[in-house]
C-alpha cells in the first residue's frame, strides 16, 4: 500500500547505523574512505554506488533528495546550495548556444535577470508568455525552443496557470517542461502529475520553514537528474550536509505547517478584501482571483503568501511597512514568522518600471508571507499599520 504524504515525509530516512539511532545522524564530512585501491577505482568509475566526496554526494544530502523525489512523485532529485543554484542548474544542464527558452513573464526577479542578462552571454535566446494566456504559448514556440519554464503561483503576483495545458503543449512539441514549485511546495501541488519534467524549489522558503538555512533542489526523471548531478558535480553548487539534515527534518512538519499557513493566509486575504484602504488583493483560494478555478483544480490549499496593493502608492506603502510592530520586514518568505516585503524596492527592484507593471507589481504592492502566529495578531498588526499610515 502506498504511504500518504505525511508518512513519507516523517518515515523516509537513511539506514540506521549500528547505534540504532531513532533520528537520522548528521554526516559532517568532506570526504569518505575506501577499503582498498580497487574499491576506490570502482567508485570513481561508477561501477558501484559509493560516497566519494561531499561535493558529489553525502548521506545526509541523499536523505533529503530521496524525500523530495518521493513527495514530488519524481524518479530522482538533486539538491543544491540555494534555490537559484537549482534554477541555474536546471537551465544550464540542458540549454546550449543557439537554444531558446520560453518563460512565463511572471517569475522571480533573480530568475528574470538570469534569463534576460546572463543566458544571452552563452547565446541562449529567450522570450516570454503571459500566465493568463496559456493557449497562446504555442505562438511563441520557435524551431530552436528547448524548454518551457514557469512558476505557479508566481512570485510575487500569485498568478496561476493550468499545468495540464502547458504539459500537453510541452509534450506535443517535445520540450522540457520546467516548473518552479517553491510557493506551493510538494504538499500543495504536484507539477509532475500534470506533465512537468523538472520541478525546482528554493528549499530556503517553506521547506525549511523557519528561516534557518539555505538550499535548493531539482526533482524529475532519473536520466535528467543524472545529467544535473554531473553538471553540479563539476561546477560545485553542493548543498552542505548540515543544511540538508535541517531540511530533511523540516519536511517532517511540512504538511501541518502548510495547512496552517494556508488557513491563516485565506483568513487574512478575506479580511483584506473587505478593507477600504486596500486597492486589490490576490490569493489563489479567494473567489476573486482570476485563476481561482485553476488553483482549486491543482492545489490542495492556497499557500502562505498574500499580495495586495495599498492605496496611496509608494509613500503609503513605505509608511505602512514602517508602522508594523510585530511583522518582520525581510526579503525572505515561508517562515513561521509573518514577513512583509515591498517587491518594487527590493526583490524586483532590478526590473524596469515597465517590466514590473507587466507582472502586476506597482509602487503600492505589498507581499505578505503569512506565518503561524495567531491570525488575530497578524490582522491586528496590519490593521494598526494601515491606520497609522493613512
Amino acid at each position: 500500500m502506498k504511504k500518504k504524504f505525511e508518512t513519507i515525509a516523517v518515515r523516509t530516512r537513511m539506514r540506521q547505523t549500528q547505534e540504532k539511532e531513532h533520528s537520522s545522524p548528521l554526516h559532517l564530512t568532506s570526504s569518505f574512505t575506501f577499503d582498498d585501491a580497487e574499491h576506490m577505482r570502482a567508485a570513481f568509475s561508477d561501477e558501484i554506488e559509493a560516497n566519494i566526496y561531499s561535493r558529489f554526494s553525502n548521506p545526509s544530502v541523499k536523505e533529503f533528495e530521496d524525500k523530495i523525489a518521493l513527495l514530488e512523485g519524481a524518479e530522482a532529485a538533486f539538491a543544491t546550495a540555494t534555490g537559484m543554484a537549482a534554477v541555474f542548474a536546471s537551465f544550464m544542464t540542458f540549454l546550449k548556444t543557439g537554444d531558446h527558452i520560453l518563460s512565463a513573464r511572471e517569475i522571480f526577479g533573480s530568475t528574470h535577470t538570469l534569463i534576460s542578462k546572463y543566458l544571452p552571454k552563452w547565446g541562449i535566446e529567450h522570450s516570454y508568455f503571459e500566465m493568463g494566456k496559456p493557449k497562446e504559448i504555442e505562438k511563441h514556440i520557435r524551431k530552436n525552443t528547448k524548454m518551457i519554464f514557469l512558476e505557479t503561483p508566481s512570485n510575487p503576483g500569485l498568478d496561476m496557470i493550468d499545468l495540464e495545458i502547458v504539459g500537453k503543449i510541452a509534450k506535443k512539441h517535445k520540450l522540457i517542461f520546467n516548473v518552479d514549485n517553491c510557493f506551493a511546495t510538494p504538499y500543495l501541488q504536484e507539477p509532475i502529475k500534470y506533465g512537468a519534467d523538472l520541478v525546482v524549489h528554493s528549499a530556503t522558503k517553506f521547506i525549511d520553514g523557519q528561516g534557518r538555512v539555505m538550499g535548493g533542489v531539482v526533482a524529475g526523471k532519473k536520466e535528467m537528474i543524472k545529467e544535473i548531478y554531473l553538471f553540479c558535480r563539476n561546477t560545485g553548487p553542493a548543498l552542505s550536509p548540515f543544511n540538508a539534515w535541517v531540511l530533511s527534518k523540516s519536511l517532517e512538519t511540512l504538511a501541518v505547517r502548510m495547512e496552517k499557513h494556508s488557513e491563516n493566509a485565506l483568513a487574512f486575504a478575506e479580511w483584506l478584501s473587505k478593507n477600504k484602504e486596500i486597492e486589490s488583493v490576490k490569493y489563489p483560494f479567494l473567489a476573486s482571483h482570476p485563476q481561482h478555478a485553476i488553483a482549486k483544480k491543482q492545489m490542495r490549499a492556497g499557500g502562505g503568501v498574500v499580495t495586495f496593493i495599498v492605496k496611496g502608492g509608494y509613500e503609503r506603502a513605505k509608511k505602512f511597512m514602517d508602522a508594523m510592530e510585530m511583522i518582520s520586514i525581510s526579503a525572505n518568505l515561508g517562515d513561521v514568522k509573518t514577513i512583509a516585503t515591498h517587491p518594487a524596492s527590493s526583490t524586483h527592484s532590478k526590473l524596469s518600471e515597465e517590466e514590473r507593471k507587466a507582472v502586476g507589481i506597482t509602487s503600492g504592492s505589498i507581499r505578505i508571507s503569512v506565518g503561524l502566529e495567531h491570525i488575530d495578531d497578524i490582522i491586528g498588526d496590519v490593521e494598526q499599520a494601515l491606520r497609522k499610515s493613512k
